[in-house]
């Protein structure tokens, strides 16, 4: 069978004015899966990203030292939906929960977790780019994609949404689950599965081994 490695990008830059860019440590994180791959002789002979620069970024670290002898393709399909977008859309239906500034960071994870099912729910609408089932169906084509694309080594890099909607309809679990998935999602974790022209089966979920160890403890990252 096929192998298809679904790797979220590295650490974005939270808080700085182009989120959509990775932080040092996103990089390093990047960097240290590609030593992985390469010392376990894991190479893709299909690599794709989403369109936004902290995946091309991710799939840049990776490539640095993991082998890759084809195609290097880019589908928007696999970027993340307008968080963004979403959550001020939630906050105009609830301008009460407006986070202080200077809140934790926890503070805008609970935030994300509610404004998310409220778009799940079909209850936001106004201002979005997408409704929640136009991002499942998306990712569904995406998922199709690699699946009729001829490739044995597939990689990845993409967003914790998309990976998320992708075990959703794989696994067939509830939006809330979903959601649930997407928000510990971890940095650079790998997403492995097998899979034919008759499906996907999953095999490992969010795995960090490139990043656990005590030394780098201080790598595991979720933003």
């Amino acid at each position: 069978m096929a192998q298809l490695y679904l790797v979220r990008h590295g650490q974005a830059s939270f808080g700085a004015q182009d989120y959509d860019q990775l932080s040092d440590i996103g990089i390093k994180q990047a960097e240290l899966l590609g030593q992985f791959c390469q010392e376990r002789e894991i190479s893709f002979d299909m690599v794709v990203t989403g369109s936004m620069k902290r995946h091309h970024q991710t799939a840049d670290g990776i490539l640095k030292f993991a082998q890759t002898n084809g195609k290097r393709v880019e589908n928007t399909a696999w970027n993340e939906f307008d968080f963004e977008s979403v959550i001020k859309a939630y906050l105009v239906r609830y301008p009460d929960l407006t986070p202080p500034k200077g809140a934790q960071r926890s503070v805008y994870y609970r935030l994300l977790k509610s404004a998310m099912q409220e778009w799940a729910q079909g209850h936001l609408v106004d201002g979005l780019p997408e409704t929640w089932i136009e991002f499942q169906s998306r990712v569904a084509a995406a998922t199709a994609q690699i699946q009729s694309a001829g490739s044995k080594n597939v990689l990845v890099a993409t967003s914790g949404g998309a990976i998320a909607i992708m075990l959703m309809n794989l696994l067939g679990v509830s939006v809330q689950q979903a959601i649930d998935f997407n928000l510990q999602i971890k940095n650079t974790s790998v997403n492995h599965f097998f899979f034919s022209d008759k499906g996907y089966q999953l095999s490992t979920f969010n795995a960090v081994s490139h990043l656990d160890m005590p030394s780098r403890k201080h790598l595991i990252t979720y933003s």
